[in-house]
């Protein structure tokens, strides 16, 4: 293990701490998602099943039992113990818009296709979009707790330092796995402040993950990462005024469509060229992902002649 892995298990480790004491000191889980710890529970039991089959080390296990507990016991916190200061009402992302995309996505592309290896690439999309619901709640309440910022600064630091432990390693081992790569570089551009930051970490990105390390390769890769969430200052544009108008509600629908047209062009590529690329088909997959909360809304409302808006 090295330096930057270890550092991020840290993180990682700071990141459940600093959550499970700010709701048991304050006795309230005022300005966490529900959902997002819903699905990191989701992550951490479909991840940690091989706790029964396959044995690393014991710092290997007691994280993973870590985790295992850790996320237990912070949705009892929230669901049971203090519920009362849950906020259902803000916390309204519909976490089944990315369940069923990663599920399906897990199933299409993994390296593998046996029960532990598709439920290991399932924890690793899903992980890559679980903090979305705790984004989109601190975008519609405005503001965030100064405990609550620090737990996602050490998540998304986490991260960051995966990815270069991912560097680290192809450069000194010659060893990479583009699916977790690609969706980790994914969750960390997430964390970024997104009117300013993801597009600074998506140009990082293109330096570092690429086909060929040309002017030309580099700038498409750049506009592929970039374009995966593009979209978001949109989305959270419609999240914090609470509606879209009609032909906003089209041009969004058009623009997500496109992006799922392009993920079964690739699925249809694969199946009978044997083409594939990774880079363009999980970003691709993540943008799709981003618009099915929004695909949603349209089929249920803006098609029956309503006004999109979101719940309350």
């Amino acid at each position: 293990m090295n330096i930057f892995r270890l550092a991020g298990d840290l993180s990682h480790l700071l990141a459940i701490i600093v959550l499970l004491l700010k709701i048991w000191k304050t006795r309230s889980c005022a300005g966490i998602s529900g959902k997002s710890q819903i699905l990191f529970t989701v992550v951490y039991v479909a991840r940690y099943l091989d706790l029964f089959t396959t044995y690393i080390s014991l710092y290997n296990t007691v994280m993973k039992i870590f985790f295992l507990a850790a996320s237990g016991m912070t949705v009892y916190l929230m669901y049971v113990k203090f519920r009362a200061t849950y906020d259902h009402n803000h916390d309204s992302f519909r976490i089944e818009f990315l369940l069923i995309p990663a599920a399906i996505l897990s199933l299409l592309i993994n390296h593998s296709f046996t029960v532990l290896e598709i439920l290991w690439t399932f924890s690793i999309y899903l992980e890559s979009v679980a903090i979305l619901p705790q984004l989109f709640l601190v975008s519609k309440t405005g503001e965030a707790e100064t405990i609550t910022s620090h737990y996602l600064f050490a998540l998304g630091s986490y991260r960051a330092l995966y990815l270069i432990n991912w560097v680290y390693r192809y450069a000194t081992e010659g060893h990479y796995d583009w699916i977790a790569i690609i969706a980790g570089a994914v969750q960390t551009i997430l964390y970024c402040d997104f009117f300013y930051l993801y597009i600074t970490k998506a140009a990082i990105l293109s330096l570092l993950i690429n086909h060929s390390f040309t002017v030309l390769e580099i700038l498409w890769t750049f506009s592929i990462y970039l374009e995966s969430v593009a979209i978001l200052p949109q989305l959270f544009l419609v999240s914090k005024t609470g509606e879209a108008e009609t032909i906003t509600s089209h041009y969004l629908f058009a623009l997500g469509s496109y992006r799922a047209l392009y993920l079964i062009n690739w699925v249809y590529r694969y199946a009978t060229e044997g083409h594939y690329d990774w880079i363009a088909i999980i970003a691709g997959a993540v943008q799709t992902i981003l618009y099915c909360d929004f695909f949603y809304l349209y089929i249920t409302k803006v098609l029956k002649g309503k006004k999109l808006q979101l719940p309350a």
